[in-house]
């Protein structure tokens, strides 16, 4: 599951929560408007940011619906460890006078294997990073680290020790914590991925939707937003129309956008039937391209240009004709 690049958080859908959750939130979260936000991280913080829908442009976009208009410095860097972070965090975060940091760090240790961190050299790192930034008057989130495959596997096993470090550092120096490795797991057994199927990644290890609003959701709660505030704005993101796109592979390998309700309920269907996702995603698309193809029978001219520009909307149609059947 790809996101669009055109993807986008419609404002409308942020509208309406607006007052109400300036009334239940004023005074009460610890970031204020105006404060500058810094993401140190890797990849996965890279796409939170480069990509529409990421998990950083949803936290910006959600504290923004709380009436808190922060200042993001996205600093993400792919392939990066606690040795690499804490060689730039000068340039990438204390140069840049951030009020906030945001810690995302320890995949890539364990992940990158020799190439890695170990935990002792991990702990140290991680000590000198925070303490270079406290010392500059910043202040500190701590984010544990998600997964390593959406599986109980030594890679994960051995991640454990790198987060029970974090959560003992957050609690030592009395720092906000995203548990975020514990929210995946709590996701993932409460609906175990089929071998071979990602619920909250792309790859094992890169967010797709709802991974990136997973982690969305426990930063802005770190940061002292309110259960019934965190739902609302949640539901906003699950039913924007280009929130969960199905990769579609035959024809022109192009993916459609549908909400993450609609992509949800198809996977729930297929697993139903115990069919691949995909094959049930394929059939629709296909569907969808015989629709335009027809509309547009006796257009000679008709481009490949033309028929991906209306292929979108019109799997959509199909999703939603499909889902009404079902229900």
């Amino acid at each position: 599951m790809k996101l669009l690049r055109n993807f986008t958080l419609p404002a409308l859908l942020f509208a309406d929560l607006a007052c109400a959750s300036q009334a239940q939130t004023d005074g009460t979260l610890k970031v204020k408007s105006g404060q500058k936000i810094a993401f140190l991280g890797d990849s996965i913080t890279w796409k939170g940011w480069d990509q529409p829908g990421g998990y950083v442009r949803l936290v910006v976009a959600g504290l923004e619906s709380a009436g808190v208009k922060v200042i993001p410095i996205p600093a993400g860097a792919s392939g990066n460890t606690s040795r690499d972070m804490l060689a730039r965090v000068d340039r990438d975060v204390i140069d840049r006078k951030a009020d906030w940091m945001l810690l995302s760090c320890g995949v890539n240790d364990v992940w990158h294997g020799a190439t890695g961190v170990d935990l002792e050299t991990y702990k140290a790192n991680i000590a000198s990073l925070v303490n270079k930034v406290q010392a500059a008057g910043i202040k500190v989130m701590i984010l544990t680290a998600t997964v390593i495959n959406e599986n109980d596997n030594p890679d994960n096993q051995k991640l454990a020790a790198y987060n029970d470090f974090l959560r003992q550092l957050a609690t030592k120096e009395n720092l906000p914590l995203a548990d975020l490795n514990a929210a995946f797991w709590k996701a993932l057994k409460a609906a175990p991925p089929s071998p071979g199927e990602n619920r909250l990644t792309v790859d094992g290890v890169h967010m797709n939707p709802a991974g990136n609003m997973l982690m969305a959701r426990g930063i802005l709660e770190a940061f002292g937003m309110s259960p019934a505030e965190l739902d609302k704005i949640e539901t906003a993101w699950r039913n924007a129309p280009d929130a969960g796109c199905a990769t579609a592979s035959i024809i022109f390998n192009e993916n459609a956008g549908i909400s993450l309700s609609s992509f949800n309920s198809l996977q729930a269907i297929a697993r139903e039937r115990k069919m691949n996702p995909i094959v049930l995603e394929n059939g629709l698309l296909f569907n969808a391209l015989r629709a335009v193809l027809k509309a547009h029978e006796q257009d000679a001219a008709l481009t490949q240009v033309q028929i991906q520009a209306e292929l979108q909307r019109a799997f959509g149609e199909q999703v939603e004709a499909f889902l009404k059947t079902e229900k």
